[in-house]
């Protein structure tokens, strides 16, 4: 009878249990609050209007998210960094509240709304902290256009379409970042029942690009960090390493226990990072 009630109170105990959670790189949190912007607009760059904010004051850095993505992401990062910089954010085309028109995208194109931007606001010269396409954008900028960086934080970035991991859309973490970025598409998109059109119209731009050479990346002067999540679900380690040995000088920085999504998943970690790097 003894042996019989400890499997009842074991069979018990384990259907009460509460399931384990999900380890912390799996997890989609919803970013934190945007602080209150100083200037909030949009700027008319390139035939489109690029949405854009500005918080705090100090060296300026402007914060890039990645493909699909919106400012709002890096709610957490803005909150700590305007304490003591000058904070731009902004959506790239087709992204959050920004237009876009009929021209075929390309990281060049891109680079160049980002750089009129920085016309627009009267910024000589930045830091860059940029995320996946952002980082991409950030290597854009900085193999092209140097003279308008004081250092490029670039995380899960890639220079060639082979360093992204083949299986990543098999990735349940990568899908519900689509599913939910699809649904805050058509909260505050301008165009807000063309989201298939715009992933259709980029998608073209990922299918060939980014594609520099060695050489390329040898013309990097500016002071780099190539960032990456332990876990990313989306660009290899491989690829990362790749890069950080390419680009003269460049710093290699693995974030632990994080994925693609490190800035949600542990916002602390993050802002340390990049603390670390551009105010040093």
């Amino acid at each position: 009878m003894k042996a019989v009630l400890k499997v009842i109170c074991a069979l018990f105990l384990f259907a009460a249990a509460p399931a384990l959670a999900a380890e912390r790189w799996q997890q989609l949190p919803a970013p934190a609050p945007m602080p209150k912007a100083d200037k909030t607009g949009t700027a008319p760059v390139n035939g489109i209007d690029m949405y854009y904010a500005v918080y705090g004051s100090g060296p300026p850095v402007l914060l890039i998210h990645g493909g699909l993505g919106y400012a709002d992401v890096w709610g957490a990062q803005v909150a700590d960094l305007s304490k003591d910089h000058t904070v731009i954010v902004a959506e790239s085309r087709g992204h959050g509240r920004s237009t876009r028109n009929a021209d075929p995208y390309s990281y060049d194109l891109m680079s160049s709304d980002y750089l009129a931007l920085l016309d627009y606001l009267k910024i000589e010269k930045t830091a860059i902290v940029g995320w996946s396409d952002g980082g991409i954008i950030g290597l854009d900028i900085a193999i092209h256009h140097p003279e308008r960086l004081t250092k490029l934080f670039a995380q899960a970035a890639n220079s060639k379409i082979d360093g992204v991991i083949p299986t990543v859309m098999e990735n349940k973490t990568f899908a519900t970042y689509i599913e939910k970025a699809g649904e805050v598409y058509k909260k505050i998109s301008p165009t807000p029942a063309e989201y298939d059109a715009f992933v259709t119209q980029i998608s073209n731009m990922w299918a060939s690009q980014p594609n520099w050479s060695d050489d390329d990346l040898k013309k990097i002067t500016t002071p780099t960090a190539i960032v990456l999540g332990d876990h990313d679900e989306a660009i290899s380690r491989e690829h990362t390493d790749y890069l950080a040995k390419t680009i003269p000088g460049a710093e290699l920085i693995i974030l632990k226990d994080a994925s693609h999504f490190a800035m949600l998943q542990d916002p602390e970690g993050y802002n340390k990072a990049v603390r670390d790097f551009i105010d040093r």
